[in-house]
């Protein structure tokens, strides 16, 4: 009788290609619970970016001249076609978490063993930050989007032997539309410099022909006019994507902030973005990879991924809010600290298979404990925590649900509260939604909003609220006689 082998078995064989069959299906239900429920509202700043996306016009430059141009582009689309949801604001923002998550998975295959890749892939699409950023309408995700494709692209074009050209108009095409999202330029600084302090880098750079390369570049200052348009319409423009504060920062207040966002585990705090952003077990992970980062420094990967810290740490320092910036090259280091686990212990026992399958146990027991802790942190914490789960907005949801969908075509609100309304009513031209600041004389029924009722005569005929302890009145609905 034949001895039956560990490779015999058919989840053995095609065993990675299970496990990023089962990644891409939690993967898709993450990003649908996350743009749909959880936590389902809009935060201070979507709202912010729900009324300039709106008011978004061709005819009037000013209007065009934000950070992000591409995606509030894409973003307006979606709201022309879906109308003023939630969850259309948001799907922008979730194909890009989803186009994100591809890049990754192939960035990581390039620069990690399979198993490390597939395990630093599972921590990635589970990390708290990478779920928020991913239904944010903030166009946050975009940091994550520029960076892991220009690096993929980046080690494509040098270590590929198929389809080199193909990458090489893909960098040339996605290089420039990256300088429309802040911060992405100190990417491009690290790949460039990479590419001529590098030796192997250079090499592939001199084979590439002179005149293609002259037309790749045509193509990219064409892509960039647009920007390089606004920036000289607006200077502002400019400042913002290179990550500058608006006010002269505080760097001691700076750096305790940063702090709190990445070390301070003892006292973890809510808000709109839970921090620290990441665990204690995640962050020892960084912090090996960090180490491996600098005692292996002779590779490409090694070259960019330190000239990116270098420019990005100063920036950080100065305006702490570009928290999403790090997470692609946390990621790296990340999976450079698991790797760097797992050839420790295999170096240990190189020739004993036992030892070396007893060593995956508490790795998979880490890994576990990581991505439950994430994922427990993110839906308990935006659903429960009180000052991070009323820091988001259902109104929008409310107003479309309770309002609009009972035929009451006119709404009573602030002063402050008029721009958004207006870009809500902009978006329902079927409904005829007339947005007031005072009380109508009309017979009919007409609605407040929390804030705006308190000065309105009579009674409410219906009182619209959430499931919050505290300020879940939300609309109020009068009807004149």
């Amino acid at each position: 009788m034949a001895k039956l082998l560990l490779s015999d078995f058919f989840t053995y064989r095609f065993r990675y290609q299970i496990g990023y069959s089962l990644i891409i299906i939690a993967f898709v239900a993450l990003l649908v619970v996350a743009g749909l429920y959880v936590p389902g509202g809009f935060s201070d700043a979507e709202t912010t970016q729900f009324v300039k996306t709106a008011s978004m016009d061709v005819q009037n430059i000013q209007t065009l001249t934000q950070p992000n141009l591409p995606f509030y582009a894409a973003q307006r689309l979606s709201m022309d076609l879906f109308g003023p949801s939630s969850f259309a604001f948001k799907v922008p923002s979730l194909i890009c978490a989803a186009i994100t998550g591809i890049g990754a998975v192939l960035l990581l295959r390039r620069w990690f063993r399979p198993n490390i890749a597939l395990l630093a892939t599972v921590i990635m699409i589970t990390t708290g930050q990478f779920i928020y950023v991913a239904q944010s309408g903030t166009g946050s995700i975009t940091y994550l989007l520029w960076s892991v494709w220009l690096l993929l692209i980046a080690t494509m074009i040098t270590t590929s032997e198929r389809h080199k050209r193909f990458w090489k108009i893909l960098f040339f095409v996605a290089m420039p539309l990256s300088l429309y999202t802040p911060m992405s330029i100190y990417l491009v600084v690290a790949i460039v410099s990479a590419g001529l302090l590098h030796p192997h880098v250079r090499y592939v750079l001199k084979k590439m022909s002179r005149p293609h390369l002259i037309i790749l570049i045509a193509v990219s200052i064409v892509i960039m006019a647009p920007l390089g348009y606004l920036i000289y319409k607006s200077p502002q423009l400019g400042a913002k994507l290179l990550g500058a504060p608006d006010a002269w920062p505080d760097i001691w207040h700076n750096l305790k902030v940063l702090f709190q966002q990445y070390f301070n585990f003892i006292h973890p705090q809510s808000g709109n973005l839970m921090t620290p952003v990441f665990g204690l077990g995640t962050m020892i992970l960084i912090l090996l990879g960090m180490w491996q980062l600098f005692t292996i420094r002779y590779t490409a990967r090694s070259y960019t991924l330190t000239a990116w810290l270098i420019l990005l740490i100063p920036v950080l320092v100065i305006n702490p809010t570009f928290t999403s910036v790090t997470f692609v090259p946390i990621l790296l280091l990340l999976a450079s600290g698991l790797g760097y686990l797992l050839r420790s212990w295999y170096n240990m026992f190189p020739v004993n298979p036992y030892a070396r399958f007893v060593g995956m146990i508490p790795l998979t027991i880490l890994v576990g404990g990581l991505v439950l802790s994430g994922l427990g942190r993110y839906f308990d914490g935006y659903r429960y925590d009180p000052q991070t789960a009323t820091s988001f907005s259902h109104d929008l949801t409310l107003f479309n649900n309770e309002i609009v969908a009972k035929n009451v075509k006119r709404i009573v609100v602030t002063n402050d509260e008029r721009p958004f309304y207006q870009a809500v009513a902009r978006y329902n031209p079927h409904a005829n939604i007339v947005v007031l600041t005072s009380a109508p004389r009309a017979q009919g029924p007409y609605a407040a909003t929390q804030t705006a009722h308190n000065k309105l005569p009579g009674l409410p005929s219906q009182i619209v609220t959430t499931a919050y302890s505290q300020n879940s009145d939300r609309f109020y609905v009068y009807i004149n006689r």
